[in-house]
């Protein structure tokens, strides 16, 4: 999957920089009055389960056990949230479209999740991560039609891109060229790999833009 043009590029060592700082677990919400007060600008994860959010948390962070990854999809529900050097706070949003939890807990999940994207007022992006071995699924689309709602930024992250063809890597770039018209829709696309390192970087730089600046951090 080609890069952007170096002129285009965050600041790659902002994001080094950024990341290499301290990141500690601040608190957990499975309500929305459980939600914490916090003025720090917010970066949001989110996707299907067993996307591998937590994976990728903990990559961008560099921290194996940060955040819990699990091998049981829908295992994640909750809102967590880590606070990354008093300058960004990062949140692990429950899995969504695993069909198999009960009725009940998924009406609360996507309850939660309505009142947090639409009530939010620091939320500054949506990661939302696409498999890339699977691309985008109708899930997903659901996902991104409530973030249109809530007129929330959001930005397209492949993860496990080391899974998958050249030629599957074109058809998740058809996929998003067709996604592109979305008005909330972040204009770049990064594929990531939790597992080589692959895009983390420049991931790490295009959040770092959204975070406090150091000086008044």
């Amino acid at each position: 999957m080609t890069e952007p043009d170096d002129a285009e590029l965050p600041d790659l060592e902002a994001g080094r920089l950024l990341f290499a700082q301290a990141c500690a677990f601040a608190a957990a919400a499975a309500a929305a009055t459980q939600v914490p007060a916090s003025k720090l600008p917010e970066v949001a994860f989110a996707g299907r389960s067993n996307v591998g959010k937590s994976s990728l948390v903990n990559a961008l962070t560099g921290r194996n056990t940060l955040a819990r990854v699990s091998q049981t999809p829908g295992r994640t529900r909750q809102l967590n949230f880590f606070a990354l050097a008093g300058r960004l706070m990062l949140v692990d949003l429950p899995g969504y479209g695993f069909a198999k939890a009960p009725k009940g807990e998924i009406r609360a999940w996507t309850q939660l999740l309505r009142e947090y994207l639409g009530g939010r007022a620091n939320l500054r992006r949506v990661c939302l991560l696409i498999d890339a071995r699977h691309g985008v699924k109708p899930s997903d689309l659901e996902f991104m039609d409530l973030l249109d709602e809530t007129a929330v930024s959001h930005q397209l992250v492949l993860t496990k891109a080391d899974k998958i063809t050249p030629a599957e890597s074109e058809e998740r770039r058809r996929e998003f060229a067709e996604l592109a018209r979305r008005g909330a829709l972040h204009p770049r696309l990064i594929a990531t790999s939790a597992h080589t390192g692959a895009g983390i970087a420049l991931l790490r730089a295009e959040l770092a833009a959204l975070a406090l600046p150091a000086a008044i951090a």
